[in-house]
C-alpha cells in the first residue's frame, strides 16, 4: 500500500510554485483555483516574500493547490492513484479531494474561506503555536496544562505542538522542560484549539451545500487516526478538526497497522516525511517538493523504486 501525504500550513516557502508553472496545464489550474480560493495563488506562489505568504489567508490555499497540482501531475505520469491518503490539518482538504470525497474547486472554494475565517479567529485574541521536541510526552502535557497551552498537534516522533496565549508561549521557551527545544511556529493564530470556534460555524455553513462522494481509496482522518468510509463524515470530521487537536501520530500508527509500504508526500514537502523517518522507520519515502521530484515518486508509486 502506497499512500499520500497532505502537507499542512507552515510548508510554504517563497518561490515554491515557480518551477511547476513550467509544467503544461498548471497555470491555467493555479488560474482556477485562485479563482475559487479568491487568492491570486501565481502571484503569492511566486513573488510574495515570507511574511506575505504568512498569513493564512494565503498560506492555506497556496498549500492545498500546490498538493493538488502535484497530485495531478502523479495521476497523469503514474496512471493511478495511490491506495490511501490523509492529510495533516489543511492538507486534509487536498486528501478529501484527492480520495474524491470532493472536487479540487471546492476543496480550493472551502480553503478560501477556512483560511479567511481562522486569520479572523486569530485576529480577535493575541496567539500562537510552538513546537516541542523531545522529552517524555506526559511531562510535556503536564507542563502544558500548567501554563494553560493546548496540545495542538500531536505529530508523532516526539513532537507535540503546544497552542495559546503568546505570554504563556514565551515561558515555555525561556524556561524548557530538560531534554525538549521549543520552536516557535510561524502561524497568526492557536489553530485547533478552542479559539477557532468562530472558524468552525464559518466552515460548517460553507460545506452545507457541498456534495461529498465516499471516498475511492483509503482515507484517514485527523481526528483519531481512523480510516472513514462516509464522505460526508468525513466532511464533518474536517469541520471540526479546525478547533480539534490533529492527531498525525494516530495516522502514522494506523498506516503501520495496515502495513503502509511507501508513503509520497506531496508539495510543499517536507515535514511529513521527517515524521515519518522517526515514526514509520524502514518504510520507503519521497518528499516531492519540485517537479524533479516526480520520476522516484512515479516509481515508489509503481513499485520501481530501488
Amino acid at each position: 500500500m502506497i499512500v499520500y501525504a497532505c502537507p499542512g500550513q507552515g510548508s510554504q516557502t517563497p518561490g515554491f510554485l515557480s518551477p511547476w508553472l513550467e509544467l503544461d496545464g498548471v497555470a491555467e489550474q493555479l488560474a482556477a483555483y485562485s479563482e475559487a480560493a479568491q487568492v491570486d495563488l501565481i502571484q503569492h506562489g511566486t513573488e510574495s516574500d515570507a511574511d506575505t505568504i504568512r498569513d493564512t489567508r494565503i498560506a492555506q490555499p497556496l498549500i492545498v493547490a500546490a498538493s493538488l497540482v502535484a497530485e495531478r501531475q502523479l495521476l497523469e505520469r503514474a496512471g493511478r492513484r495511490p491506495d490511501g491518503i490523509a492529510g495533516h490539518s489543511v492538507g486534509e482538504l487536498a486528501a478529501l479531494a484527492g480520495a474524491g470525497v470532493i472536487s479540487a474547486d471546492d476543496a480550493m472554494r472551502l480553503v478560501g474561506i477556512r483560511g479567511r475565517a481562522m486569520a479572523d479567529a486569530a485576529a480577535h485574541t493575541p496567539t500562537g503555536m510552538s513546537a516541542v521536541l523531545g522529552g517524555d510526552e506526559e511531562a510535556v502535557l503536564a507542563r502544558l496544562e500548567e501554563l494553560e497551552l493546548t496540545p495542538a498537534n500531536y505529530n508523532g516522533g516526539g513532537q507535540i505542538v503546544a497552542a495559546g496565549a503568546l505570554p504563556a508561549l514565551a515561558a515555555l521557551a525561556e524556561e524548557p522542560l530538560r531534554g525538549t527545544r521549543v520552536i516557535p511556529l510561524q502561524v497568526a493564530g492557536a489553530f485547533h484549539t478552542s479559539y477557532m470556534a468562530s472558524a468552525v460555524a464559518a466552515l460548517r455553513d460553507a460545506v452545507a451545500g457541498v456534495e461529498a462522494s465516499d471516498p475511492e481509496v483509503t482515507l484517514w482522518t485527523n481526528r483519531d487516526g481512523s480510516t472513514v468510509s462516509d464522505g460526508a463524515m468525513a466532511l464533518s470530521y474536517l469541520v471540526d478538526q479546525v478547533s480539534s487537536p490533529v492527531r498525525w501520530d494516530l495516522c502514522m500508527a494506523s498506516f503501520a497497522e495496515q502495513g503502509v509500504a511507501g508513503l509520497v508526500e506531496l508539495t510543499p514537502a517536507g515535514a511529513l516525511v521527517g515524521l515519518a523517518k522517526r515514526g514509520l522507520r524502514g518504510v520507503p519515502t519521497v518528499a516531492v517538493k519540485t517537479p524533479e521530484d516526480l520520476d522516484a515518486a512515479v516509481a515508489l508509486l509503481n513499485g520501481d523504486a530501488a
